[in-house]
Formats: C-alpha cells, sequence, structure tokens
C-alpha cells in the first residue's frame, strides 16, 4: 500500500484535455513528492481519461462522472476520496511552481488555518489584456494584499488549502450553487465563520492560463458571478458585501446601473461590439468602457438572475 501523502490535491476538472498535462508536468517536478492528485472529470467529453492515463506513472488517482454533475459535486467527490493531511483545492488551468507543495507543508505545520494563493493570470498579447486584463488582474492582487485580514474569506477561489481536520470541522462545497461562481467564496465565508484565520501567501501565488480573454468571456463571467450571489445572500445575508447594485447619483453608477438593466442577450452582444472596437480606440477609454461593461454586467446578473445558464 503507498504511503498517505502530506498533501492531496483535489482537481475538478471538465474538458480539460489541453489544460491537464501542464498541471500534471508541474505536479512532477515538485521538490517534496508527499502528493497525490485526485482528478474529478465532471463528464469526459474530450477524452480527458486517456490524457491522464499516461501520466500512471504519479501519483494521480481518477474519478469520472458518466455525466456532468457540476464543479460542486467534483470538488466533494474528490475532497472525499482525497488522503492526505493536507486538502488543496486546484483549478485545471493551473501551473504550480516546483516548490508548491513543499510551501503548502510549510504554511500547514502550526495552527489551523486557511491559506489561498492569488492567481497570477496569464494573457496573450491582444488589446484586452493591454487595456483591461493585465491593469485589473495587478490592481485586484494590489487590492487583496492590503485588504484587511477579515475580508481575506472574499479571496477563496481555485487555489487554496485547508487541513482534513478542518474541511471535516467546515463540511463539503454547496450543492446550492449549481452554475458559476460563489461556491468558493460561500466556503470560505464558512471557514471564516467557523473562527478559522484565514491569509494569503504570496508564496503560493500561482499562474492561472485560463483567465478570461475578451470583454465578452469577462462579462459572462460577471454576468454568472452576479447571479450566483443571489444563492450566497440568501444563506447568509449581505452586509458582509459591497452593493451589488452601486447606490447614489455618481456618473459612473448611474452608467452601471443603466447596462445592469440590459438582459443577458443584449449585454453579451454589446460586449462582443466591443471587443471589436478596443484596438481602434484610446486606451484610457477603452479601459473604461470595459470597466463599465464588467461592473455592469455583474448588475445584470443579479437582476436578471433566472436568465443565468450553466456555461463554464
Amino acid at each position: 500500500m503507498t504511503p498517505t501523502p502530506d498533501v492531496s490535491i483535489v482537481v475538478p476538472s471538465r474538458a480539460g484535455a489541453a489544460r491537464l498535462p501542464v498541471l500534471l508536468r508541474a505536479l512532477e517536478g515538485q521538490s517534496n513528492r508527499s502528493w497525490e492528485a485526485v482528478i474529478v472529470l465532471d463528464g469526459d467529453i474530450d477524452d480527458s481519461e486517456q490524457v491522464l492515463a499516461s501520466y500512471a506513472h504519479l501519483p494521480v488517482r481518477t474519478i469520472v462522472f458518466p455525466e456532468n454533475r457540476g464543479r460542486v459535486s467534483a470538488l466533494n467527490a474528490g475532497f472525499e476520496a482525497a488522503r492526505g493531511r493536507i486538502l488543496a483545492r486546484c483549478d485545471d488551468d493551473l501551473e504550480p511552481g516546483p516548490h508548491y507543495v513543499a510551501r503548502l507543508i510549510a504554511r500547514h505545520h502550526d495552527e489551523p488555518v486557511g491559506v489561498v494563493g492569488i492567481y497570477l493570470n496569464s494573457f496573450p498579447d491582444s488589446p484586452y489584456a493591454r487595456v483591461y486584463g493585465r491593469p485589473s488582474d495587478t490592481r485586484f492582487r494590489s487590492d487583496a494584499y492590503a485588504g484587511s485580514p477579515d475580508a481575506a474569506w472574499r479571496y477563496w477561489a481555485g487555489n487554496v488549502s485547508v487541513t482534513r481536520g478542518t474541511y471535516d470541522r467546515v463540511g463539503p462545497y454547496d450543492s446550492d450553487y449549481r452554475a458559476y461562481g460563489w461556491e468558493d467564496v460561500d466556503w470560505g465565508f464558512r471557514l471564516h465563520e467557523a473562527g478559522v484565520r484565514i491569509v494569503l501567501a504570496p508564496e503560493l501565488a500561482t499562474p492561472h492560463h485560463a483567465a478570461a480573454q475578451s470583454v465578452e468571456s469577462r462579462a459572462k463571467r460577471a454576468f454568472h458571478s452576479g447571479a450566483a450571489r443571489r444563492i450566497f445572500e440568501a444563506k447568509h445575508g449581505n452586509e458582509h458585501l459591497p452593493a451589488a447594485i452601486p447606490p447614489g447619483r455618481s456618473p459612473w453608477n448611474v452608467l452601471v446601473r443603466a447596462i445592469g438593466r440590459l438582459d443577458k442577450t443584449r449585454l453579451m452582444a454589446a460586449a462582443e461590439r466591443l471587443d471589436g472596437r478596443l484596438g481602434m480606440l484610446p486606451d484610457p477609454l477603452a479601459r473604461k468602457l470595459v470597466a463599465l461593461t464588467v461592473e455592469g454586467s455583474a448588475v445584470s446578473g443579479y437582476v436578471h438572475a433566472d436568465q443565468a445558464r450553466a456555461d463554464f
């Protein structure tokens, strides 16, 4: 019988055949080899299982759902099957550095904590990346590291870890989150409510290769996130969050609310048109238009939550 690993890396995946080799090659190069990966294929629609078969020399276990059950079901199945003392949730589009496992172990050597590694989003050269993607990503990380420790739960996402004991104490991810968004934030909030300190670990910041690459894809994620926020509020209230619909009469907030009145179809059409024009606009104007579209999309998803679909 193989020894119990220090770290179990739980990976929910759907249509990940092209992404998983990058992750697995990164895990193969770990300086500390006391790990296993539990990869849950949420319906194998692209022969991901065959791709994983070529990594049989690694401590990888695969769970295959016969059909799509959603990311929450995949996460819960993976964590239930995991054997390690430390449980890491890792998206299939990440590329951990060679000391990822060793640094996880170091972070969990003492008191129970929840550990967050911020994404380092990777963008191909494009007008979207230049005017919004990269600047927004840099600002997000800066705000996260400068933020209040009491708000760290808001950054719980696809590169996080706890001990098995802490996971069992908080419980599985909530199956009410059936589409895109907020299942991670919900779990982070529950961790915070349980009195577990959550820390942001700069040494675990990890390249992320499937960030939104266009206004349309970023707006779609914002729309679904806005819709999923409704589930969080129904469970936990809204006093822990900034307003879903920005108040006041500032020109910016008025414009965001106006965009938020658009339904999903018109919103995505407007985002697609903006994608086609970004390269023709001055960068400062283009950046503001993308920001308005993204913020308005989150409001639209919140307002038109009934239109949300599992597009991811």
